[in-house]
């Protein structure tokens, strides 16, 4: 049988206040394109579908139209919760889904309640497990209360073990005539974070080791780390990575889906297949003269730039004349005047980030206790999210 793992859509997304849904929907065509001309058995689309947990009208609009095309197209279509969708409302529109073909699992399902969806390939007849992990946040997997007691080891080893349990228990129903597929959306112990993730629910102490994985599965459809990317593990381990890149942290990275071929008792082969839609992000440097040099080269490449001379008046508008697509222009550390008074330098250009903030509060205030900094980081994902 075939399938197509993609993950992280982020629909939704703005771009330094841009609107990017015009290139979220012609990535989304591209990826029911490819669904339709390889004739896949089903696309699992592994969360993050949206960038908030309250998207607009617009933004859901053409999710919904996405796994509708894709449905369309006589796959199976499989989509779970990430940290950035709202799961409640994913599983509210279960039901109605399921009548265009299309499974939602917004929140961790017992296997006999959706924790494994089952079907048959229609290309070969054969049986087909998939066992869903939508994200299980920390706060879900340890509790406040736990947080304050513990110690961050503590936190980390009662995350880890959650999610090894619900992991045994959903492949558990594994069977040995079938192709068998989990897909999550989780941080797995040395992934490559893609640039754009959401920190506060990718940090280093909530993750899994790849050996959660049972041998039994043929692959391992992963979302969350926006770089595609394999681990190794007792059976295929994959992140497909996001379609778009999201901000400009992300701008090398590799744009793809992947196509997974698969039969009981064989070796999962998988193949990257590039999108290629979408304005593609690119950081560039020089002085105002050196910058119109380049205006030619860049297309309609969104920009972020460093300009390498003093600030004065007018010089932002100077380079927007010249590269109207920038969306970022910052002075080159190089060049910036010195900071004045007591206030800590906020690194090369880049604004100092809530975290950073409260950090040097703490540190001021005499306070070092890792799981003070660890609330913060909740409650600031809670709310900003």
């Amino acid at each position: 049988m075939r399938f197509l793992h993609t993950s992280d859509w982020h629909v939704g997304k703005t771009l330094k206040g841009r609107s990017r849904l015009d290139e979220q929907r012609e990535v989304l065509r591209e990826i029911v394109g490819i669904a339709r001309a390889e004739q896949v058995d089903a696309v699992l689309v592994a969360g993050d579908l949206y960038d908030n947990a309250a998207p607009g009208a617009a933004a859901q609009q053409l999710v919904v139209g996405a796994l509708l095309a894709l449905a369309d197209t006589g796959a199976q279509v499989i989509a779970i919760a990430g940290n950035h969708d709202h799961a409640a409302s994913l599983d509210a529109y279960r039901p109605l889904a399921e009548h265009a073909g299309i499974t939602l699992v917004g929140a961790v399902r017992p296997a006999d309640r959706g924790g494994v969806v089952r079907f048959e390939a229609r290309s070969t007849g054969e049986p087909v497990n998939v066992a869903v992990l939508p994200f299980v946040s920390q706060r879900y997997a340890v509790r406040a209360a736990e947080l304050v007691a513990h110690t961050p080891a503590e936190n980390a080893a009662s995350y880890d073990q959650l999610v090894r349990d619900v992991l045994a228990t959903l492949t558990a129903e594994f069977t040995d005539d079938a192709v068998n597929v989990v897909m999550a959306h989780l941080t797995v112990t040395g992934g490559a974070f893609g640039g754009g993730e959401r920190a506060a629910q990718s940090i280093f102490e909530y993750h899994v080791p790849a050996t959660v994985f049972p041998a039994e599965a043929h692959y391992v459809a992963l979302g969350h780390l926006h770089r595609r990317q394999s681990l190794p593990a007792p059976c295929p381990v994959h992140y497909c990575g996001a379609p778009l890149a999201v901000d400009f942290g992300e701008q090398d990275n590799t744009n793809v889906v992947c196509l997974v071929e698969a039969a009981p008792g064989v070796p999962a082969k998988v193949r990257d297949v590039p999108i290629n839609a979408g304005r593609r992000l690119r950081t560039v440097r020089g002085s105002v003269a050196e910058l119109s040099e380049l205006a030619g080269t860049v297309g309609d490449d969104f920009l972020r730039v460093w300009v390498r001379e003093p600030s004065r008046a007018g010089l932002r508008d100077e380079v927007l004349d010249v590269l109207p697509n920038a969306l970022e222009v910052r002075i080159d550390p190089e060049f910036a005047a010195p900071v004045e008074g007591s206030r800590p330098a906020s690194g090369p250009g880049i604004e100092r980030t809530p975290g950073e903030l409260f950090a040097q509060y703490c540190a001021e205030h005499g306070v070092a206790d890792d799981r003070v900094a660890t609330l913060f980081a909740h409650l600031h994902d809670r709310l900003s999210s």
